[in-house]
């Protein structure tokens, strides 16, 4: 059953066979965050999927470059062409230097992505790191004749472009219906074109985040720092780039121009894009009150959540769905993901348990043996094709029935087949998806001593007893598990 990697590629709408450049070797960019609030879980949806893919490369037999990158200056350019320096707004607000916001957020990243399990990438530039190099891709624009200089700011000429290069073939917009949707904003009027953007953009004296450049003081545009990273650490052209659906329009169609405005070749073969976040539904919104950070889902302490969810709990959640597909959380999806969760991690604590001696190890294979081997050559087969983690995990499910069947019914198999089962939980959900097992042992010790505590606590709260409950809530938070006490006055807890 042999398959190879096919991607679904954004620039063609299909699927394609993935053929890096140069095999072994592998070059992947991945849009990183901007570091100027804690990462929320559109991002970490993202960033799952990328570290998916990368694990999956890597067990390929791939040697993978992956270049992740931070944002830590330059103002953004919305959809609509709006104009926002997020760092310096935050840096003002709370009254530091925006390198503190920088700082502050980043250290907060790299905290999330540890507890998610997620490896760190080969390369993470920074694009304060790379201001230089974004002054000469700018400059190599000009020269080009796709860039114009106007009080101090630079913008890419995108009429000019579309003359001869194919402005929006990645996003499917056509430029003249843009206009349509584009709103009356400040520094329109230096345009040429309503659809030109600014890759290096004046600031006032007051402006805190700011570089010296040939046009004067300024700072880089967000599209650009992705162009100079990508190319500088993987080649003019590399094999993926991957990035969240929302930033397909202006962020990488930008990217697209000014490396071809730039050097005359277009960067990238394989455009991977995940998909949105949603919430019993509903689009994720601040203004809906729907959107939660990762640590008030691990503790449980949103209004919407019923309970906390362990790292490892929603990382696997986020893998029964396809990178591609709208993800939705709800407290029913949650809570299946944590019994599915713990199901398998048992399965795999089982089957490495078991001793292959005492197994079969005759020449003859049985018919259990050839239905457990198809199996287990599925798991390939179904990540292969565009990396289905959905359909791996449902594999990984019929192997668990076979483990348990194996354990509780003394189901006989082959010493081979037994040795490929633990292989595979190895490799595909381990390794691959990413996943621990969970001890289920030390779960029950830790969970009938909370029931207890939590059974004491309610006494005292019962009797009035208030210090003794304080005392118990104090020593709880010391340790790093909430307490929250439910409207029906069910009580749950949650370790941070």
């Amino acid at each position: 059953m042999e398959s190879r990697l096919v991607i679904y590629n954004s620039l063609s709408r299909k699927k394609e066979e993935f053929i890096p450049l140069n095999p072994p070797f592998v070059g992947f960019y991945a849009c990183g965050p901007t570091v100027y609030s804690e990462v929320h879980l559109g991002n970490l949806r993202s960033f799952t999927s990328f570290d998916m893919m990368y694990r999956y490369l890597m067990h390929c037999g791939y040697k993978v470059r992956y270049v992740r990158n931070i944002t830590d200056a330059g103002h953004i350019t919305t959809d609509s062409g709006e104009d926002m320096d997020r760092i310096g707004d935050r840096a003002r607000l709370e009254q530091i230097e925006p390198m503190e916001v920088v700082q502050k957020y980043t250290v907060n990243f790299h905290e999330v992505c540890k507890l998610f399990n997620l490896l760190p990438p080969s390369i993470e530039p920074t694009a304060t790191g790379h201001i230089l190099e974004q002054i000469e891709m700018v400059q190599r624009i000009i020269d080009n004749g796709y860039g114009y200089v106007v009080n101090g700011s630079v913008y890419f000429d995108v009429r000019k472009y579309a003359e001869k290069y194919n402005y929006g073939k990645l996003s499917g917009r056509k430029i003249d219906e843009q206009l349509e949707t584009t709103r009356d904003l400040d520094g329109q009027e230096e345009k040429k074109y309503f659809a030109d953007f600014s890759i290096w953009k004046a600031v006032t004296p007051q402006h805190i985040q700011k570089w010296n450049s040939p046009w004067g003081e300024g700072v880089p545009g967000w599209h650009l720092e992705c162009s100079v990273m990508s190319t500088k650490y993987l080649g003019k052209e590399f094999d993926i780039h991957a990035g969240g659906n929302d930033i397909k329009f202006p962020h990488h169609e930008c990217e697209i121009a000014q490396s071809v405005g730039a050097d005359g070749i277009d960067p990238v073969r394989y455009w991977i894009h995940t998909n949105m976040l949603t919430v019993n539904g509903e689009k994720m919104s601040k203004s809906k009150g729907n959107s939660f950070l990762p640590m008030e889902l691990f503790a449980g302490t949103h209004p919407l959540l019923e309970k906390g969810y362990s790292p490892s709990v929603v990382r696997f959640f986020m893998m029964q769905t396809h990178y591609s597909s709208t993800l939705d959380f709800s407290n029913e999806a949650l809570q299946a993901a944590e019994k599915g969760y713990a199901r398998l991690s048992e399965a795999f604590k089982l089957v490495t348990e078991f001793d292959a001696t005492k197994f079969n190890s005759s020449d003859s294979l049985t018919a259990i043996d050839e239905e457990i081997s198809n199996q287990i050559a599925l798991l390939k087969v179904n990540m292969d094709d565009d990396f289905n983690t959905p359909k791996t995990i449902a594999v990984l499910f019929e192997l668990a029935s076979y483990i348990n069947k194996i354990k509780h019914e003394n189901l006989t198999i082959h010493k081979t087949t037994l040795q490929s089962l633990q292989s595979a939980f190895k490799v595909y959900f381990e390794d691959v998806l990413g996943l621990k097992i969970i001890d289920n042992a030390d779960n029950s010790v830790t969970n009938g001593l909370m029931d207890l505590i939590l059974e004491m606590r309610k006494e005292a709260r019962t009797n009035k007893n208030w210090s003794t409950s304080d005392l118990i809530r104090d020593k709880l938070a010391a340790l790093q598990i909430q307490v929250k006490d439910e409207k029906d006055g069910a009580v749950s807890w949650s370790k941070n």
